[in-house]
């Protein structure tokens, strides 16, 4: 696992992670970024920031640091249920890393999971939004968006990716994980920010211990008193091998494979890959969002990427196996269920619900 280590050793987390030394410096351009963080919410927080409402409920799917938490399903997941109540779907996206009308990774990922929902990347949300009412749903999913508060939402969900709940991993000393704002760390924004939360996630819930996770369930509840805490699982769903043959994810069992991600948690996607029962040989990780070049994968045979990477590496021609997941509450999904009963009717609904009571009255 050479080159295992190596490659998780170049990623910024990786750096971050340790403890002493010059990366320390940044502390004091962390202590900025809070104070700059915590004026700008306070703002929001008294109404002197403007937020623009849009004429359909928004929820909002967010965290606290940048990096991975597994967003992207669960915003499929919020598709699905939405849909179920027969309500028209929209995903409203920032676009991170797109060019042009060309959608980024996620982007593509959604669009072949989620079919034809309409889906809109804009830096600007609000606009974003109302192209996405000018296309007629009735319900919008914001994608990454607790930080954005120039759009006003109905529901805030914050996930919190139990392996790494404050952005960094572990340092290799085995000591307590460094939480720090950026760029010293991970956060966007200070802990105690998710008191505006309607409910906060806990997601890979079964890639951590007991005691672990009791301990950090204790924690955010001192952090957010109140707030609802559910838990969720990535189970993987499906495996697609490079010629497009789907087979249950249990087909890696006993298999020896090598792994290529550009996600922001990898050590969560090998662990997932070794619970199947596989061994890994190599797993090369780059960056959040990285932009593959044919030389990443120079000496690579066959190997499993995720469903985030697959779009663009099939892009550069590049053959690759995929394993899917999808997302699973293990606890706590009829709260969910409730609070998106409850969403309020957006205007097209009311003027639909208005007519049918007009012919029917």
């Amino acid at each position: 696992m050479a080159e295992r280590n190596r490659s998780f050793a170049r990623r910024p987390e990786a750096v971050l992670a340790r403890k002493g030394g010059k990366v320390e410096l940044l502390r004091l351009p962390a202590l900025l970024f809070g104070w700059v963080a915590g004026v700008r919410g306070s703002l929001y927080d008294r109404g002197w920031l403007w937020s623009g409402r849009l004429d359909v409920p928004v929820v909002s799917v967010g965290n606290l640091s940048a990096g991975g938490t597994g967003k992207t399903p669960m915003v499929l997941w919020l598709v699905t249920e939405l849909e179920r109540r027969g309500l028209r779907t929209g995903i409203l996206s920032r676009g991170y890393k797109s060019r042009g009308a060309e959608a980024n990774d996620e982007g593509a990922m959604i669009a072949e999971l989620a079919g034809d929902v309409p889906h809109v990347q804009d830096k600007d949300r609000v606009r974003g939004g109302r192209e996405l009412v000018r296309q007629g749903v009735e319900v919008i999913v914001l994608d990454d968006g607790f930080q954005h508060r120039r759009l006003r939402r109905d529901l805030d969900l914050v996930l919190i990716d139990a392996t790494r709940p404050w952005g960094l991993p572990s340092p290799d000393d085995g000591s307590s994980p460094v939480r720090a704002l950026i760029p010293r760390g991970l956060l966007r924004e200070a802990p105690e920010r998710l008191s505006r939360a309607h409910a906060m996630i806990l997601t890979r819930t079964d890639q951590l211990g007991e005691q672990a996770l009791e301990a950090l369930r204790e924690e955010l509840r001192y952090l957010a008193p109140g707030i609802p805490i559910l838990e969720a699982e990535h189970r993987p769903s499906l495996l697609i091998d490079a010629q497009g043959e789907r087979r249950m994810p249990s087909a890696l069992r006993g298999a020896t494979v090598d792994l290529v991600s550009g996600i922001g948690n990898p050590e969560a996607f090998e662990s997932t890959v070794r619970g199947l029962g596989a061994t890994v040989r190599s797993h090369r990780t780059f960056p959040d969002h990285h932009d593959f070049r044919a030389e990443d994968l120079a000496g690579l045979g066959s190997f499993l990427t995720t469903s985030k990477d697959a779009p663009k590496l099939r892009a550069l021609g590049i053959d690759c196996d995929v394993l899917e997941v999808r997302f699973q509450f293990v606890r706590g999904a009829g709260v969910l269920e409730a609070l998106l009963d409850a969403l309020p009717p957006g205007k097209a609904r009311r003027e639909r619900r208005n007519l049918h009571e007009g012919l029917h009255g």
